[in-house]
């Protein structure tokens, strides 16, 4: 008999789980309660929705730092921030906590978006080997450098111990090599790692010159967008993406290099399979507006030495952190006829709110007409054009599709002030 009512009780509890689950599955509002964040993070001043269900009330733990209110327009919780801190949301049933979310109101921080067109110089660090050649020697056509195990995408960056910075600090160590018959030591930068090797040069019949059989390069150029400056620190962000070789595709690694302003003298307009191109020129003055010190995945960053304006959007507005963008209208700040920065329609499509530093975290799409017959979409030169959303900064364009010109890539402004250096998570001081 006891059997019996344990197998009963058995189903019984069975039946009843499994309707728990199909009623979850099927009611909206509780999946998304139930898969709501551990934690909230959002800047001073600011509200964030939170999902949430009528039965249960939330209180904060602490109502300095944050306030909880009713959503009107949606089913859930508004969290209204007021100062810097750290603090619990609780949610009860029947004065029981069920749940309970971490919430981080960082302080008021704001950047002012670029959207200028920007030329952009960086000098190597050392000389980049951006291809062998054969040079004719009485033994017949040899490239020595190649001999020597150098491959194209390699960076010298020593030569008998003297530290190589320039093109021309190469020549006279191949010519005493050449008159002395001594190889020339090598040290080479290969994906990180530091390799020695030894490298002859060879005398080449045709010019009576020593050659080493290398085509070599210690600087790259072109143009791109500004996406942020921080008054405070005059730090900047720009391009969104890294900056690798033409020749060897490898980013290069940076020494040091200089932004200029730069004039959009024509587009070349994107079509399916063919990504079009803004064709731009450095200021007639080459007047340099600042440094750069990083080349990453999330772009190029450095120092301002002089106020830029862009005369649509010139004050420091709030940033939205990842998962704070919402798919839907936005704006970009570009560029496209002369130093003119303009304000264009685009959509986000989708976004993922990451959690860790992460390139193409949104997809979006060109929506305006005016920029859309320009342009047919985004093209090369537009990359690090501000995103902004709801009078927030939210990323930077970084790549367009090549088969749909009309889309592309993003990527949040969160993850390149974390490159530039810029901490908008320090509780103790303003981010700097």
């Amino acid at each position: 008999m006891n059997k019996l009512k344990l197998e009963r009780f058995r189903k019984i509890i069975g039946i009843f789980l499994l309707v728990s689950l199909v009623f979850i599955g099927c009611f909206k509002p509780l999946r998304t309660f139930i898969s709501s964040p551990k934690q909230l993070v959002v800047f001073e001043g600011q509200q964030s929705e939170i999902a949430s269900l009528p039965v249960f009330k939330a209180a904060s733990t602490d109502r300095h730092v944050f306030t909880v209110s009713s959503n009107e327009q949606k089913q859930g919780l508004m969290v209204n921030s007021h100062q810097n801190g750290e603090a619990d949301m609780v949610f009860q049933l029947a004065g029981f906590p069920v749940k309970k979310v971490n919430v981080k109101v960082l302080k008021d921080f704001k950047v002012i978006p670029g959207g200028q067109s920007i030329g952009v110089k960086l000098n190597t660090k050392g000389v980049l080997v951006v291809g062998h050649h054969l040079i004719q020697t009485e033994k017949g056509k040899v490239s020595p450098g190649e001999t020597a195990g150098v491959q194209i995408g390699d960076m010298i960056t020593e030569i008998n111990g003297k530290t190589i910075e320039r093109m021309s600090d190469v020549a006279p160590f191949i010519h005493n090599s050449g008159e002395t018959g001594e190889p020339l030591n090598l040290v080479l930068l290969r994906d990180g790692k530091h390799i020695r090797t030894k490298l002859t040069p060879q005398k080449d019949s045709g010019e009576s010159s020593y050659r080493i059989g290398l085509y070599i390069r210690d600087s790259a150029a072109g143009i791109g967008t500004m996406t942020f400056v921080h008054p405070d620190s005059m730090k900047y962000g720009a391009l969104g993406h890294v900056i690798s070789d033409n020749d060897t595709k490898k980013p290069i690694q940076v020494e040091d290099g200089q932004i200029m302003r730069s004039t959009v003298t024509s587009i070349e307009r994107g079509s399916h399979g063919n990504p079009g191109e803004k064709l731009a020129r450095f200021s007639p003055d080459r007047e340099v507006i600042g440094n750069i010190t990083i080349n990453s995945p999330f772009g190029i960053f450095g120092k301002l030495n002089t106020n830029m304006t862009n005369g649509v959007m010139d004050k420091a507005m709030p940033i939205a952190l990842s998962h704070q963008v919402k798919e839907g209208p936005a704006k970009i700040l570009t560029v496209i006829d002369q130093d003119k920065v303009e304000a264009f329609d685009i959509e986000v499509v989708s976004t993922v709110p990451q959690k860790f530093p992460a390139t193409k975290g949104m997809v979006i799409k060109v929506t305006d007409k005016r920029l859309l017959a320009k342009t047919g979409g985004i093209v090369q030169g537009m990359s690090g054009s501000p995103i902004v959303q709801n009078g927030k900064v939210i990323g930077a364009v970084t790549h367009v599709f090549v088969n749909d010109p009309t889309s592309g890539y993003g990527v949040h402004i969160e993850w390149m002030l974390h490159e530039a250096g810029i901490n908008i998570y320090d509780q103790e001081r303003k981010a700097s």
